[in-house]
């Protein structure tokens, strides 16, 4: 299977011609619909993502920085369950961003998600991320009220310039190191429909449920078009987004691990290399080490 081929048709490189009804939420790639038949591969992304967080971490110079995005019951969480199951959780932080708290309203829309940004040689996951300003906002401009701003700020050109904004602000963090990797994940709503019915039969998925969800299922048409404009509007050859298929589970796994490993190999991390001096100094102590060895066996031995 040519993941390298699959990557570069969900990859957004020409955003002035995007149309989001042009990617189909059920495509498959040729893909098995058998998840049993794709574990294999699963699992050969896992550790090679596992593999090139050490090398990230070892280098220390690269953070990595993966927003995902979609309507509910899109599979995020199940993305990060499935496809970081191999990162070294010391390494990784997760942030799920919901509605703004109080102080949060009290700065600019940048600043919740902006303060958790990842360090270097660590890799973060925005589950929802800075793009609600531009979809959540947008569907419900009356959220505009509740972040106090002037007048002249909430005029017609706002979207356009929260768009120029957040360019700005991905265009400093990958001039300063952070790998930037953005996916849509996207759902038709026949299967968000199909899987709201499973979470209300599942005694113990009801809890995910709420009447939230079908008010904003009611108003998908928005969505899409809100989707549509931020996709064409930001996604950039330094943080290109990623429209991925996301009815079959599996398939959005796969895609993405193939995007996220693809994507790190071009950064060409690689463990600190040892020379010289200090070469020198690590083999004195690796002999001392050694000759440590008959040492404590003879002293084992008069116990």
């Amino acid at each position: 299977m040519n993941f390298a081929k699959i990557v570069k048709q969900c990859r957004i490189d020409r955003p002035g011609r995007f149309k989001l009804a042009d990617y189909a939420a059920d495509e498959t790639f040729g893909l098995s619909t058998d998840i049993e038949n794709v574990r294999t591969i699963l699992a050969e992304g896992v550790d090679k993502l596992k593999e090139q967080q050490q090398r990230l971490f070892a280098d220390g110079r690269w953070a990595v920085l993966i927003v995902f995005q979609g309507m509910d019951a899109a599979g995020k969480d199940s993305v990060v369950k499935h496809v970081m199951s191999g990162l070294n959780q010391q390494g990784c932080d997760v942030h799920a961003f919901k509605a703004p708290s109080s102080e949060e309203l009290e700065h600019d829309f940048l600043w919740r998600t902006g303060k958790d940004v990842p360090a270097r040689g660590r890799i973060g996951i925005f589950n929802r991320s800075h793009y609600e300003e531009v979809l959540v906002v947008r569907v419900h401009p009356e959220l505009l009220a509740k972040q106090k701003l002037p007048p002249n700020i909430t005029a017609r050109n706002i979207w356009a310039n929260r768009f120029k904004d957040i360019r700005t602000f991905e265009h400093h963090l990958v001039r300063n190191g952070t790998l930037v990797l953005k996916f849509h994940l996207r759902l038709s709503k026949e299967e968000q429909r199909k899987r709201f019915l499973a979470r209300l039969e599942e005694p113990f998925k009801r809890w995910k449920f709420s009447a939230n969800d079908l008010a904003e299922r009611a108003r998908w048409d928005d969505y899409m078009a809100a989707y549509e404009d931020l996709i064409r509007e930001t996604s950039t050859a330094y943080a290109p987004w990623y429209v991925v298929p996301s009815d079959h589970k599996h398939v959005a796994w796969l895609v993405v691990s193939a995007a996220i490993i693809q994507a790190l190999e071009k950064l060409q991390l690689d463990y600190p290399k040892v020379t010289g001096k200090a070469l020198k100094e690590l083999k004195g102590y690796e002999r001392a080490l050694l000759a440590e060895g008959p040492k404590l066996k003879n002293k084992r031995r008069r116990k």
